[in-house]
């Protein structure tokens, strides 16, 4: 019995330390959406280092690493994604410049909650 229930807390932290960091693709968004309000009613600044993320709650500062280069940011979300875009996070531009990815677009990052 008691195998089981160390079994289950084990798989129930690997449950909430997948929930703080996630891999996937990062874009980053600037020009268009220059100076209008993001969902959570900042004004949106290419040149911040702020993000935009499907889940988490506004306010909750998430590191940014670029798998490719080991460069990392520290970003503040204050954006919703839409729930069909297939990246995991996008970021402001001045964000992606200092990941080096702001030529391409896009990057292979992993994104880790921050306490």
């Amino acid at each position: 019995m008691k195998a089981w229930i160390v079994a289950l807390v084990i798989v129930g932290m690997v449950g909430v330390a997948a929930a703080q960091s996630e891999e996937g693709t990062a874009n980053f968004y600037g020009y268009k959406f220059q100076g209008k309000k993001t969902a959570s009613g900042e004004v949106f600044d290419k040149n911040g280092l702020t993000a935009s993320h499907k889940k988490l709650p506004f306010g909750t500062k998430v590191k940014v690493t670029n798998v490719d280069n080991g460069k990392s940011v520290v970003v503040t979300v204050n954006d919703r994604m839409a729930a069909n875009n297939p990246a995991v996070i996008d970021i402001t531009q001045r964000a992606a410049e200092e990941l080096d990815f702001a030529k391409s677009g896009k990057a292979k990052v992993k994104v880790e909650v921050q306490k």
